[in-house]
């Protein structure tokens, strides 16, 4: 069993792993958020439905992390570079599934990777990471002749689109096909537009109601599609994949390391 903490407990994400951590034996060390959140200062097993752990929701403070195993990052993004800095403060490995970072906030995690065992990913359910593999040796054996488009589609609270998923797999398709290396993403289309290019990938955005997150990869042939779908249904997918990936980094040498290696892919 393992001393856990999360930053951005009262979220849905943060409840969601706090739960898994639970339900997987482990100790919750600590619960982070914003000062703001009406939660801040009660106990945090009322977040999970449960009674008193003797972990009270505060802001986030680095002394916190001293004897604790590893951290959880579900938050924002200024809320993230925070949790960065407390961790290879405190030589605590962290796994960030904070989506929205700008690239300086990625530069920190660079950063963060050359003294503790950083661990990031836009989404850690391990389907959708098969799915990130699967495109990629769909882009790399199908090549220029198909059309690729994505569709993503998120609860109507999110803030950042297109989601961190989409731009992951807008990342591993140009890796793959030397033809869309350079390829401009195409967000909407609207009134005469003109033919479609060669060398182009669309990112549509869907926003509503409570969908969890669904993402659709299709590659377009003249005569022929093939479609790539991952539909999460629960957060606790996600979850459950932020805290096999924390199991995984617990012991790992200072690195920055991806859920492709949890995976073994």
């Amino acid at each position: 069993m393992s001393r856990i903490g999360i930053n951005g407990a009262a979220g849905r994400m943060g409840r969601a792993v706090m739960g898994m951590l639970l339900a997987r034996g482990h100790s919750i060390a600590f619960a982070f958020d914003a000062p703001s959140t009406p939660v801040i200062g009660t106990d945090a097993g009322a977040l999970v439905n449960r009674g008193p752990m003797g972990v009270t929701v505060s802001a986030i403070d680095g002394s916190a992390l001293a004897g604790a195993d590893g951290i959880i990052d579900f938050s924002s993004p200024a809320a993230s570079e925070l949790a960065l800095a407390a961790a290879r403060a405190h030589s605590v490995p962290i796994v960030v599934g904070t989506t929205g970072l700008s690239d300086a906030g990625m530069r920190l995690i660079d950063d963060a990777a050359r003294d503790i065992p950083v661990l990031f990913s836009p989404n850690m359910a391990m389907g959708v990471n098969l799915l990130f593999k699967l495109a990629e040796t769909a882009a790399r054996v199908l090549g220029p002749g198909f059309d690729v488009e994505i569709v993503e589609a998120h609860h109507r609270m999110k803030k950042d689109a297109p989601s961190g998923t989409a731009k992951r797999l807008v990342e591993v398709i140009k890796n793959a096909s030397p033809a869309l290396a350079n390829a401009p993403e195409i967000s909407g289309r609207e009134g005469i537009t003109g033919e479609r290019s060669d060398a182009e990938i669309g990112v549509l955005a869907m926003r509503g109601g409570s969908i969890v997150g669904d993402h659709t990869v299709h590659f377009i042939g003249m005569e022929e599609r093939i479609e790539l779908t991952h539909r999460a249904v629960s957060r606790d997918v996600l979850a459950r994949g932020a805290v096999v990936a924390m199991e995984f980094l617990i012991g790992k040498k200072p690195g920055r390391y991806g859920m492709y290696d949890v995976l073994g892919l």
